[in-house]
């Protein structure tokens, strides 16, 4: 256990303790910007391979066991996060090389929430965290939540500082708490805007998830049945 919680600490460590202060500055000054993404890609991809290592390793205590019943509504909980995700790859000026978006204003996805795909992840390992109910995978995909959670205020002040013009609007009409600003009278839900490829694309793969699941995994997200033989 004590292998991976190093190993959440370094992932968590390069994503917020890096990309999300001004040690990024400072280190794509010295290495230029194209520099610092393949470095900080590289430094990535080394560190969830640790954590995922780390984790398939780990002992591990059960700290409780999701009932049938539960698993139905986290099953349900991940549809919004694969149609969040889906939706990010449109038009998305949080997204990585989005900035020069800013100025066009909040639509479709982003009336909702300007950080779709942050909060389609935060909604992966929330879930992974109750269903699994394990000390291994409470630290596993809590690294990823933390990442998720704290990436969103990271990732608005970056864009603030790069559009210094343009955010102020942006942030006005939008939130970062889904539905906040919709809420608050700032914006409108306008689901022409989000389409229905965007929706359906998320099913899709929703269903298909729940489908391979177990194949991929090894376990079964769903207990059909009365959970007996």
């Amino acid at each position: 256990m004590g292998l991976l919680i190093l190993a959440a600490l370094v992932w968590v460590g390069v994503h917020v303790g890096i990309a999300g202060t001004a040690v990024r500055g400072a280190i794509a000054a010295r290495t230029g910007e194209a520099g610092f993404r393949i470095g900080y890609s590289l430094v990535s991809v080394a560190a969830i391979a640790f954590l995922v290592t780390a984790w398939r390793a780990a002992e591990t205590t059960p700290l409780w066991f999701a009932p049938p019943w539960l698993r139905w509504i986290l099953a349900l909980v991940m549809l919004p996060a694969f149609v969040f995700f889906a939706a990010s790859f449109r038009r998305n000026p949080t997204a990585a090389g989005g900035e020069a978006l800013i100025g066009a204003g909040a639509s479709g996805i982003q009336r909702i929430t300007r950080h779709p795909m942050l909060w389609s992840f935060a909604a992966w390992a929330a879930v992974h965290m109750i269903g699994n109910g394990d000390s291994a995978a409470l630290v596993f995909f809590g690294a990823f939540l933390v990442t998720a959670l704290a990436g969103m205020p990271s990732i608005d002040a970056k864009l603030a500082q790069r559009a210094p013009a343009d955010w102020p609007r942006l942030a006005a009409a939008t939130s970062i708490l889904p539905f906040g600003a919709i809420a608050a009278g700032r914006n409108r839900l306008v689901l022409g805007e989000i389409g229905w490829v965007v929706p359906a694309v998320g099913l899709l793969a929703w269903a298909a998830m729940l489908h391979l699941h177990a194949r991929f995994f090894g376990v079964a997200p769903l207990i059909l049945g009365d959970g007996h033989g």
